[in-house]
């Protein structure tokens, strides 16, 4: 066979495919000694080990074989695939909102180079309505993109920057905004988006996805219609997340950019309102609130942009035994401000109270969260929290330890007095912090018992 065929295959591997006379984007049927597999073989990467067949099978997940466990292996069908992106010039439609998409880096819509490895992302409008035609029937899109980083490198620099753009397209008087931006770090980015962007007058929605474009069971598509929908014809004007409601195609959720936590590693569900109920549901037909009490949608083009941020806060995960180096290290580091996600109520041992004092001392704002993330910091319960107090550490309500960090470096950011910045950081704003948790919003019910299984026979699809 031409070499073409065996495309960044090498050693062994290459090898395997030649003695069964199997090619890239061949389907394929493999026996081994781990058990049988169908699905189309993938070019590799040049920098990968050459001791592995990478399979896509029909799940859309792709596994490594191998190749010292193939026992056989036989072609039932070929057929290429192009990397290029479709790009159709996205029409304008008289009536429809005008949204802007604004990019980040994160790759709502992409296909993957599998022999390099790379992502070839989809962001003009042009390749936007190729890969997702429906949008044109949302909405008349615009995009821009501000940079383009991964989403565990976004930081203050990145907030900031985003606010005074979101700022200047809300002064030009758009409809509504989408950010396109990677799910690790979403909600650290849409809790900043919250306080740097006041009361803005239309839908500033943060989307992501999942899942790539190029596999059966991606998000990607489905989230950015919702998210253009919401952000075009909502009515629902905060900073908000939108992303997959339930593990099935029905709906988006809209949650609240304060009260928002990624909650599982690969579920396309995986975003969560934590201690409330989501705003609201979004499907491409419109947008059903859950809750009453938003901020609508204005006809003006004001808004306020407050793009501060002190970089040195850090939030500090207490575990047993912590020793008060950990609290020390921060201070001698020029922290301004911590976060502590405590355990229980608020709490952490001891040995930390000469630490926290010294650090109040300096001029360290310290807040207390719990790492229970539902419920609330209540430091008068027991003796430990009263006297934590009295060393400086200020409970933070039921703010979520993430959001208490981005809140605590954007108030440090407008000034450095102690009592100023708690004045900020209490005053909620968007619900961060709220007056009591509803009943419905803690439900984390475990699988195996009979009122959850009868529940989970009748709803899942």
């Amino acid at each position: 066979m031409n070499e073409d065929f065996f495309q960044g295959y090498k050693g062994p591997a290459l090898q395997a495919l030649k003695k069964y006379n199997v090619r890239v984007w061949g389907q394929a049927t493999i026996e081994t000694s781990r058990g049988n597999f169908v699905g189309t073989i993938l070019p590799r990467s040049e920098n990968d080990d050459d001791k592995h067949i990478v399979l896509k099978i029909p799940t859309g997940y792709n596994v490594g074989i191998d190749v010292g466990t193939l026992i056989s292996m036989q072609e039932t069908g070929y057929k290429k695939a192009s990397y290029k992106i479709p790009e159709k010039e996205f029409p304008y439609t008289k009536g429809l909102p005008r949204v802007k998409l604004i990019g980040t880096g994160g790759t709502i819509a992409s296909r993957l180079d599998y022999r390099t490895g790379a992502v070839i992302p989809a962001f003009s409008p042009g390749e936007l309505y190729g890969a997702v035609p429906e949008l044109a029937d949302i909405c008349n899109l615009t995009t821009e993109k501000v940079f383009a980083v991964f989403s565990e490198n976004m930081g203050p620099e990145q907030y900031k920057q985003l606010a005074v753009a979101i700022g200047k397209e809300i002064e030009n008087g758009i409809d509504g905004i989408v950010i396109g931006h990677g799910t690790d770090t979403l909600h650290h980015t849409a809790a900043a988006l919250t306080y740097m962007i006041k009361d803005p007058p239309v839908p500033v929605v943060l989307v992501g996805s999942q899942r790539s474009s190029d596999r059966p069971s991606s998000d990607a598509a489905l989230n950015l219609m919702h998210a253009c929908y919401a952000s075009g014809h909502g009515n629902i004007a905060e900073v908000m997340v939108c992303m997959f409601g339930p593990t099935s195609d029905e709906y988006g959720m809209l949650h609240r950019g304060t009260r928002v936590r990624k909650m599982h590693s690969s579920y396309r569900s995986t975003f969560r309102t934590i201690g409330d109920i989501p705003l609201a549901t979004v499907t491409t037909r419109g947008v059903e609130s859950i809750k009453k009490n938003y901020k609508a949608r204005r006809k003006d083009t004001k808004v306020t942009i407050l793009p501060y941020f002190e970089e040195k806060v850090a939030i500090l995960y207490y575990y047993p035994n912590m020793y008060p180096d950990m609290v020390d290290s921060l201070v001698d580091n020029g922290y301004k401000g911590i976060v502590i996600a405590g355990t229980g109520l608020g709490h952490v041992n001891k040995p930390l109270y000469p630490a926290l004092e010294r650090a109040h001392k300096k001029g360290v704002a310290v807040y207390m969260t719990v790492q229970t993330l539902w419920g609330y910091v209540q430091m008068f319960v027991y003796e430990t929290g009263r006297e934590m107090m009295a060393l400086g550490v200020v409970p933070a309500g039921n703010m979520l330890p993430e959001v208490a960090w981005v809140k605590l470096g954007w108030a440090l950011g407008q000034t450095q007095d102690l009592e100023e910045v708690k004045k900020i950081m209490l005053a909620p704003m968007n619900d961060d912090i709220t007056p009591r948790e509803p009943y419905n919003g803690y439900l984390v019910y475990q699988g195996g018992v009979p009122e959850v299984e009868d529940f989970i026979r009748r709803f899942r699809k």
